[in-house]
């Protein structure tokens, strides 16, 4: 599992993409301010789509303050100015992912206060400038490293994604059957599963 930072985020359908990404991936979310924009944003909110409830989402006042939640945690800040290609690291859960505006980036003083090694770069052609935000995120979050902690959930290893278990809670709901949330192998006996189990999995 991971953690994606966006520091001072300003286009609110982005960070709407980015919430459905995280509670996709099981990744916590963390905001820093200001936002250019608020959380109850249109925007924002057709982006995300139903997804806001399942997403884990922290909200900071100064960087300062996020940084010192995250202190002995391995951040990665993710930039066009970084030294090392994102995809040549080994990742490992637990790793922390941070993210700059969409107009400028992350400011010098908190990319010099990070190791060059752990300062990454998505590789692009010659003249390029930058990659869609949203887009940014979603790539790192599945490298391959970052890929095998996310978990599916399926019945063999007694995993319930929380988003499954509040879809088979509802679809009970509608059929006029009730499944309580306390109750996990009934939840997962209420749902197909269609993939094994991530440690399965070929990636």
């Amino acid at each position: 599992m991971f953690d994606v930072i966006l520091y001072q985020p300003e286009i609110p359908p982005n960070t709407g993409n980015i919430i459905r990404l995280c509670a996709n991936t099981g990744s916590r979310l963390h905001l820093v301010k200001p936002l250019g924009f608020t959380m109850e944003d249109k925007q924002l909110l057709r982006a995300g789509l139903d997804y806001h409830e399942f997403a884990r989402i922290a909200l900071y006042e100064t960087w300062t303050a996020c940084a010192a939640s995250f202190a002995g945690r391995r951040l990665f800040t993710v930039s066009t100015k970084g030294r090392q290609r994102y995809d040549l690291v080994a990742y490992r859960p637990g790793d922390v992912f941070l993210f700059g505006p969409e107009s400028r980036g992350l400011p010098p003083e908190i990319l010099q206060s990070v190791e060059e090694a752990q300062r990454i770069r998505l590789p692009m052609v010659s003249g390029s400038r930058s990659l869609n935000l949203s887009n940014a995120v979603a790539v790192v979050i599945y490298e391959p490293g970052g890929r095998r902690t996310i978990r599916t959930g399926c019945e063999e290893c007694g995993v319930v994604h929380p988003i499954s278990s509040a879809a088979a809670i509802k679809a009970n709901s509608s059929s006029g059957r009730t499944a309580s949330p306390k109750a996990p192998s009934r939840i997962a006996n209420s749902r197909r599963v269609t993939r094994s189990c991530s440690s399965k999995l070929p990636w």
